[in-house]
């Protein structure tokens, strides 16, 4: 399983690059396409941050600009990376307290979580995807089995 999810990973990691990257080469960009990005990364931050029981470092819906979502994108690659080598099979079952952006108290699952993370990020992908057509502009083709048939994700 952990194969499995740490190549969900590398998938979010490279769709968050080919994401940053479209935005990066317009001059200007739709009203909300930014800030949905930001969300995307800050999102995945803060579940990190509540796997290892740390304290929230962005609000849920910042305000970053492009660089800053690059300079994001990079360490997030990194903390990933570090906190998916270090779990063992045993440790996706193991519950995980936290509290949501209201206060509200839940325990679950890692293996939950790590599934939620992408299907967030994907989901919200799509989203950026629709503004940027509805504007005229080209989104970054992001699906899976692209990465996967481009060898992309390998």
């Amino acid at each position: 399983m952990l194969f499995f999810i740490e190549r969900l990973f590398r998938y979010d990691d490279w769709a968050n690059r080919e994401v940053v990257t479209a935005l990066t080469e317009r001059s200007t960009l739709p009203p909300r396409t930014l800030k949905i990005l930001d969300h995307i990364l800050s999102a995945e931050r803060l579940w990190l941050e509540r796997l290892r029981s740390e304290k929230q470092t962005y609000p849920v819906w910042p305000d970053f600009t492009i660089e800053r979502c690059q300079e994001e994108v990079e360490q997030l690659a990194q903390l990933w990376t570090a906190y998916l080598s270090s779990l063992q099979e045993d440790d996706l079952g193991r519950p995980v307290r936290y509290q949501n952006s209201k206060g509200e108290s839940f325990t679950s699952q890692p293996l939950d979580i790590l599934m939620h993370v992408v299907l967030h990020s994907a989901y919200h992908r799509g989203q950026i995807a629709t503004d940027m057509r509805a504007t005229g502009f080209s989104p970054a083709y992001t699906d899976f089995i692209h990465a996967v048939r481009q060898g992309l994700v390998p």
